[in-house]
């Protein structure tokens, strides 16, 4: 019998069961980062997956190894550019329109980032891939409104706010949980932008009179 043979119709079925679609993966990514949200990173295992998924933890295994660069690998998938195509024309109003956007989406990732706050300290590989899937993109996406807005003259080229808006956002958005057990809504985020972010750029013109306070 020759090697082809030996390596025929069993070989190549085991070969196609082993193998994951990229549904099949995208279920396995979704359950994982659900479950971090709603147990914390340290209560999710990969036996825990695979129970979920109806899969055996040896595929879980098999293709990513660990834990980490199982969640590494789900992090990755999930990138999205929220803040991608916003463009009106006025750096007030796509800073409006980023807060919008954000508040849409606040509640997951921000979960997702607290679950996962102490395991990026101590995984390297966990922490770059939660920066690249979360904050890298949304920060490139920001620094771009801001570049289009000094371009168009609303702001000075040299002014000191304009290096802290991503941190003035991404805070915000962190740290309302911890103040008022409530996560930053698009309401609360437009006006903490009308509020803060727009004053410190020295956009008050941009601010809008009739706006109230947000509880």
């Amino acid at each position: 019998m020759t090697s082809q043979a030996a390596d025929g119709p069993e070989t190549v079925a085991a070969s196609r069961r082993s193998k994951i679609t990229p549904e099949r993966e995208r279920e396995f990514f979704d359950a994982v980062l659900e479950q971090i949200r709603e147990c914390g990173y340290d209560s999710v295992t990969m036996e825990g997956i695979a129970a979920s998924t109806r899969c055996s933890k040896s595929t879980l295994y098999r293709q990513w190894k660990t834990k980490p660069q199982f969640v590494a690998a789900a992090l990755r998938a999930s990138r999205r550019v929220r803040f991608a195509g916003i463009d009106t024309g006025s750096l007030a109003e796509d800073l409006r329109q980023a807060a919008r956007a954000a508040g849409d989406w606040s509640d997951k990732d921000t979960r997702l980032l607290q679950a996962l706050g102490h395991a990026v300290t101590a995984d390297q590989e966990l922490a770059q891939a939660l920066r690249e899937a979360l904050v890298l993109p949304e920060i490139a996406a920001l620094e771009e409104m801001l570049a289009r807005g000094v371009a168009r003259g609303e702001v000075p080229a040299g002014h000191p706010a304009l290096a802290y808006v991503p941190d003035m956002m991404f805070g915000v958005l962190r740290v309302r949980p911890v103040l008022c057990g409530r996560y930053a809504d698009a309401d609360y985020l437009v006006g903490f932008v009308e509020a803060a972010v727009l004053p410190a750029l020295g956009l008050t013109q941009g601010v809008r009179p009739d706006r109230g306070g947000v509880g």
